[in-house]
């Protein structure tokens, strides 16, 4: 918590400390009423600045409700690799708890990016986040996507968009290939079935 939480009227001292387990918190006394930001932050990393009338403001550095989330990958003619990125959004959606999240491919299928960026904004989304489901940063992502989502953004003034990195030099990338390479491995070897992604291919063999 910031001090700049804290009306500048009262001082910390007069805060009085509670212990809850092993935990130490602040008790605010019973006339101080807390901002909003204080009691709903959604256990986001959350900075509270007051504002010119005696408010506060909350600056949220995480998803929040009113944030869309869109995952774009390239796209292809090949239905069953577009259904794996619906697949993956549905995954992410789970794991994250995040409430707005959208599938879209740059090119060669729907939903497009305008598709799921005004998806974003029909569901009450104010601030969208695109993230790039590619390796590297190449010409994709320099140019190609961001055209795209200003292009989308045109229709829905007010609200803002940003386009996060690609998934790049990350180190949980190592345990996913390493996984993957384990994996095929051992179907070719006979003790392992088709993974999810080679299923039904007949790729997954020696040659």
């Amino acid at each position: 918590m910031e001090s700049s939480c804290i009306p500048t009227q009262f001082n910390v001292k007069s805060l009085a400390l509670r212990e809850s387990g092993r935990t130490p918190g602040w008790t605010f006394p019973g006339f101080i009423k807390l901002p909003e930001c204080l009691t709903k932050s959604r256990n986001l990393p959350t900075r509270c600045l007051a504002t010119s009338d005696g408010g506060f403001r909350r600056e949220t550095h995480g998803v929040g409700s009113r944030d869309g989330v869109i995952i774009v990958d390239h796209g292809s003619r090949r239905k069953e690799s577009n259904l794996m990125l619906n697949e993956f959004v549905s995954m992410f959606r789970d794991k994250t708890g995040y409430l707005i999240v959208e599938p879209a491919h740059m090119e060669l299928a729907e939903p497009s990016i305008r598709d799921a960026f005004g998806s974003c904004v029909q569901q009450g989304a104010i601030r969208v986040i695109v993230s790039p489901f590619f390796l590297f940063p190449g010409r994709h992502w320099h140019q190609d996507i961001p055209s795209l989502t200003a292009e989308a953004a045109k229709k829905h003034p007010g609200v803002s968009y940003i386009i996060t990195a690609p998934l790049g030099l990350h180190e949980l990338l190592l345990d996913v290939v390493n996984d993957r390479i384990k994996h095929c491995l051992s179907h070719v070897a006979g003790d392992a079935d088709e993974c999810s992604v080679c299923a039904g291919t007949g790729k997954c063999q020696i040659y």
